[in-house]
């Protein structure tokens, strides 16, 4: 059975107020989200979900935002993946990203939800094929299950929140995290002026600067030393990229977290520290 009128329009509500929160964030500029020791204790770094409903509550009993009044929380990427609706076989990814935009409306000073790949290939309509699954498609067809007629009114509230995500927040002690790094930065020009600047049309299209910060999957130790360089920073976190142990280290800048398997992990840092190495930030990786 669709969902009543009251559930979806307290759906808008909230997707609204956190698209809001998401532009209103304390020491956001630009596209990126600063945070210091002013702002808060610590954070905790989390990576893609892709529906994972269980590492979804895990992450946020282990944030215990309510108990911990200074902790934040990064998330990203919960788009395409985990549950089905039996009726239809639609994803049930959509109902996280409703979730995450209650947390961010709940909590709009600290939870912090990256823009990542797959959720920009909503924002988009960008096609991704994945085990034979169109996975867009699948997507809407959970939206259509859970809200009938309204599927496409609440698909449409999903865009503005989508599109207001921060591209990457700046840590003390030279850490950066963002989804991904572009591919090739060493060798030729990028513009960092997405992380500046409000985001244009031409941003959103295929082999755009930000779809390669989105997409990017090249971990030449070279080419992750020149991006940290030029956002400059010293540690690069990221997700995207699956990992069987929960975390991989490709080269001497980079960290990847991942949340989508049994493994998943996560990272806690302090906000007092002016300085990190990647060493210590891998010594302090969890499990969820």
């Amino acid at each position: 059975m669709p969902a009543t009128i009251a559930y979806i329009e307290q759906t808008l509500a909230t997707l609204a107020a956190a698209a809001k929160a998401n532009e209103n964030t304390p020491g956001r500029e630009g596209n990126v989200v600063t945070l210091d020791a002013e702002a808060g204790d610590d954070v905790m770094i989390t990576a893609d979900l892709h529906g994972h409903r269980r590492n979804f509550s895990l992450i946020q009993r282990k944030a215990a935002l309510a108990q911990h009044p200074r902790r934040h929380l990064i998330m990203q990427e919960v788009c395409h993946g985990g549950p089905t609706y039996p009726g239809n076989g639609g994803c049930m990814s959509h109902a996280m990203l409703e979730d995450v935009a209650k947390l961010k409306a709940q909590y709009p000073d600290r939870v912090h939800f990256l823009l990542s790949n797959h959720e920009w290939a909503e924002l988009t309509d960008y096609p991704i094929l994945k085990a034979k699954r169109k996975l867009n498609l699948v997507f809407r067809l959970g939206v259509t299950e859970a809200y009938g007629p309204a599927a496409d009114k609440v698909r449409s509230s999903y865009m503005p929140f989508i599109a207001s995500c921060p591209l990457a927040v700046r840590l003390p002690g030279e850490v950066f995290v963002c989804h991904s790094v572009p591919e090739g930065v060493d060798r030729g020009r990028y513009d960092r002026t997405i992380f500046d600047r409000p985001l244009e049309a031409d941003d959103l299209k295929e082999h755009s600067d930000l779809f390669w910060l989105l997409w990017g999957r090249d971990y030449r130790p070279e080419n992750a030393r020149a991006f940290a360089e030029m956002v400059h920073a010293r540690v690069l976190i990221n997700g995207h990229d699956p990992c069987p142990e929960g975390f991989n280290v490709p080269n001497d800048t980079q960290i990847v977290l991942d949340c989508c398997g049994d493994k998943a992990c996560c990272v806690i840092l302090p906000l007092d520290r002016s300085e990190w190495t990647q060493a210590e930030i891998v010594k302090r990786i969890e499990r969820l």
